[in-house]
């Protein structure tokens, strides 16, 4: 813990090292996260001086790479090889896991930048983190994260995280330091807003139609930026809400890879009161078969995620 000798001034600001610290944080995961948080400052300086056009490359599903993409990765990738904390780690960029020291003590999985088609719209986007102990990833659950975070890039840089007590939000200040904003964020029961990602699911899909047709009946408020990153914010930020992608003819096991998006915002949902489900199952207790498994994904404030989960499945009207 910070000492607290007279001598120490108290902080009129909390950083996150600080609050990690607070947390009784292991050294190495704290190290860890305030390594990722250094390379988030860096993609946050790319993302302002960088090009947004496309790469020329594709990743590891096909999809058209971005200048920022790539380099979102190399950052990252820089910063988890010189922590010499970390086991394996997978990208969403990358095809395998790729390992680093077996006798580190933790592996990472990570969506460098999120909504990353966005850039040229000048949306907000992010990056995304999940942390694992030990070396492997495949075989594991998200809900045996030891920590995950997001980092979103705005008007305001943000990142928030969870070590398993409470999620907290720190942002970016003028000095590159991430500072604390609020502590213990949480998600109401009730949804006023929902986000309906994959909306072209509702062409094949009846009930997620039928969920929609609700959706707008109850004069729920739409809240949808296309970055799940950004809109997952949006739930944790205002304290409630509902953001859905379910599959259809197009991604009949779901569109979003449950090991680099969905594990980690929902071991981030369950810790601040939410839920997240595949339709049937917690999203944490899906096990990880591969590094490009999909998923359907409900999640956000519990009794709307109940209620999507048994709209879908047929169970109510």
């Amino acid at each position: 813990m910070p000492s607290n000798s007279p001598y120490c001034p108290i902080p009129s600001r909390i950083s996150l090292n600080a609050h990690l610290y607070r947390a009784e944080t292991s050294d190495d995961l704290r190290h860890l996260i305030n390594d990722v948080a250094r390379a988030a400052k860096y993609i946050q300086f790319a993302i302002r001086t960088t090009e947004a056009g496309l790469a020329g490359t594709k990743n590891q599903f096909g999809e058209d790479q971005v200048k920022l993409d790539v380099l979102s990765d190399e950052i990252i990738r820089q910063h988890l090889c010189e922590s010499q904390l970390v086991a394996s780690f997978s990208s969403e960029e990358m095809e395998d896991v790729i390992e680093l020291d077996p006798k580190a003590p933790y592996s990472v999985v990570y969506d460098p930048l999120d909504g990353s088609s966005l850039v040229d719209a000048n949306f907000a986007i992010g990056s995304i983190f999940g942390f694992y102990e030990g070396k492997e990833i495949i075989g594991r659950r998200p809900r045996e994260q030891v920590a995950a975070l997001y980092v979103l890039y705005g008007p305001r840089t943000l990142l928030v995280y969870s070590v398993g007590k409470g999620v907290h939000e720190f942002i970016l200040n003028d000095v590159g330091e991430f500072i604390l904003l609020r502590e213990n964020l949480g998600v109401a029961d009730k949804a006023k807003t929902f986000s309906p990602g994959n909306i072209g699911a509702v062409t094949d899909t009846a009930p997620y139609r039928n969920m929609l047709n609700l959706w707008l009946d109850e004069k729920m408020k739409l809240r949808y930026s296309g970055a799940m990153v950004a809109d997952i914010h949006h739930v944790i930020s205002k304290g409630q809400g509902i953001f859905t992608n379910v599959g259809g003819a197009k991604y009949p096991e779901g569109k979003l890879r449950l090991v680099f998006e969905c594990g980690p915002f929902a071991y981030l949902m369950e810790q601040a009161g939410g839920a997240a489900s595949d339709g049937k199952n917690s999203i944490l207790d899906v096990a990880i078969r591969d590094t490009d498994q999909r998923t359907p994904i409900i999640i956000g404030s519990k009794e709307e995620v109940k209620r999507v989960c048994d709209i879908l499945s047929g169970k109510t009207r």
